[in-house]
Order: structure tokens, then C-alpha cells, then sequence
């Protein structure tokens, strides 16, 4: 197995933000990237955020959280990601990804792990035309990603075995629950959630039920939080885009059609938590 001591994160959203905070708690130095400046300075105050609320917890320590700031570089610069392991977190786009990716591989040396978190898109396919394509996985983490236990760890056609138990050694380090996927569409979770969202949307559609009603029907059952309220927090934008792209991947399968009322949200730029509005309003 190949030894981690430097990590690169690439996007500094909700999830990219997150994963820096999660290897930066354990001890790693990381170097968190994102070209758009204001997305760089939030992900800092969010991440500063979630540490003092563990401190007030009694989870963590002042001087623990210092040194995870500390252990934090925020940067708009790209030629300053190289380390040991590399994970890509920006958006949904095949082409976007792969080009990163290709940038990547520029600066980097030949023993650098390239990761995605993406949620849906083929491990293959974003390792097409990659040199030493071995190094090249899926890391997949759950939102909010420095909470949440379980990490997809997807082993694309080309992934040699040591990258993989690399990637599911150093989950374990950092306290989380690997579960090894083949490159499918969605891999696990995503497939098997999808239709916690998307028959929800149907019901919605139909007006068979109020949203609210949905929500509060689920979570009486057992879920933590109702679908509505997940694609909130998760962000419709990301949502719809998961969806649109195992909608193609299935070959138009009907059962994993885009919702029309939830395309409205995302051109409405009702995007959820991160906007003060989506399908429920955050603006109090």
C-alpha cells in the first residue's frame, strides 16, 4: 500500500469543504482548491464553523481545532494541489472532470492517487486517456461528509488493487466505513436511493400529497430526514444532476426520469439551504 501524508481537495463546496475538514482532523496536511474566491472564503468560515460547534460539544478541543485549521491550506491557485492523494469534488460534468483531471496529472507525479466524489459518473470513463490509469478511483463521501460514516470506494475498470487498499486503509484512518463498488451507474447508495427522491417527486406531481406530508409520512417511518428536506440540504442543483446523469446512463429508463418540478427549482435558482430557498424557505 502506498503511504498518504498530503491530500488535495478539489472544490471548496459543501462536500469538498467537508472532506479537507475530515483529513485536516486527522492529522493530514491538506490543501483545499477552488477558483471562485468567495466559495474559497465560505468553505473556511463553514469549516471554523463545524469545529467550534465540536468544541462546544466537548468533542474536540481549541487546541485541536486550531491545529486543523491550521492544517488547512485555501487556495485559488491550482499549481499548488500536489500531493500524495488527490480528490476532485467539483461539478457533475464529465468534460469539466476529465479536463481537471488532465491538469492534474501535469503537476503531479506518477505515484499520486487521483480520486472523484462523484455521485454518479463512470470512474472509466473520467480515467480515459489518463496516464497509469491504476491510480485512478472513485472516493465517494456522504453529505455532510466530516459527520457522515460511509465512503464508496469504486474501483474503475483500470483501478489497480493497490490503489484500492490504499484508499479503503486510509478510510478506516480517518474514521470512516469503506464499502467497495464496481463503476456502475450511481454504484450503491445513489441507485438504490434514487427513488426515495424521485417517486416522491411523482406523488408531488400528481398532487396526490403536499411535500410536507411526504416528509413527515417518511420520517414516521423510520428515515432521519423526509426527501424533501434531503434534496434541500443535499442541493437540488446536485440532486437534479445526479438524477439527469443515471437517467442517461439507464437509457432514458423511465423510473429514473428528472422530475419537471424540481428542474424548475434549479432554473429558479431555488437550490435549497445553500441558496435560502428550495422546496422549503430558509430566509427566517
Amino acid at each position: 500500500m502506498k503511504t498518504i501524508k498530503t491530500v488535495g481537495v478539489c472544490g471548496a463546496g459543501t462536500m469538498g469543504s467537508g472532506i479537507a475538514q475530515v483529513f485536516a482532523q486527522h492529522g493530514f496536511s491538506v490543501v483545499l482548491f477552488e477558483l471562485n474566491e468567495a466559495v474559497l472564503q465560505q468553505a473556511q468560515k463553514g469549516i471554523e464553523k463545524n469545529l467550534s460547534i465540536a468544541v462546544e460539544k466537548g468533542k474536540l478541543t481549541e487546541t485541536e481545532k486550531q491545529k486543523t485549521l491550521s492544517g488547512i491550506t485555501f487556495t485559488a491557485d491550482l499549481n499548488q494541489v500536489k500531493a500524495d492523494l488527490i480528490i476532485e469534488a467539483i461539478v457533475e460534468n464529465m468534460a469539466i472532470k476529465q479536463n481537471l483531471f488532465a491538469d492534474l496529472v501535469a503537476i503531479n507525479t506518477t505515484e499520486t492517487i487521483l480520486t472523484s466524489n462523484t455521485s454518479s459518473l463512470a470512474i472509466t470513463a473520467i480515467a480515459k486517456g489518463i496516464s497509469q490509469p491504476g491510480r485512478i478511483a472513485g472516493l465517494h463521501f456522504f453529505n455532510p461528509a466530516h459527520l457522515m460514516k460511509l465512503v464508496e470506494v469504486i474501483k474503475g475498470a483500470s483501478t489497480d488493487e493497490e490503489t484500492i487498499e490504499t484508499l479503503k486503509a486510509l478510510c478506516i484512518t480517518i474514521g470512516k466505513t469503506p464499502v467497495l463498488c464496481q463503476d456502475s451507474p450511481g454504484f450503491i447508495v445513489n441507485r438504490v436511493a434514487r427513488h426515495y427522491y424521485v417517486e416522491s417527486l411523482k406523488i408531488l406531481e400528481e398532487n396526490a400529497c403536499k411535500m410536507q406530508n411526504i416528509d413527515e409520512l417518511l420520517e414516521s417511518a423510520g428515515f432521519k430526514m423526509g426527501p424533501f428536506k434531503l434534496m434541500d440540504t443535499i442541493g437540488n442543483d446536485i440532486n437534479f444532476a445526479v438524477t439527469s446523469s443515471m437517467y442517461q446512463a439507464f437509457h432514458q429508463e423511465a423510473k429514473f426520469r428528472p422530475s419537471r418540478i424540481q428542474q424548475q427549482k434549479v432554473d429558479a435558482g431555488h437550490l435549497g439551504k445553500k441558496t435560502g430557498k428550495g422546496f422549503y424557505d430558509y430566509s427566517a
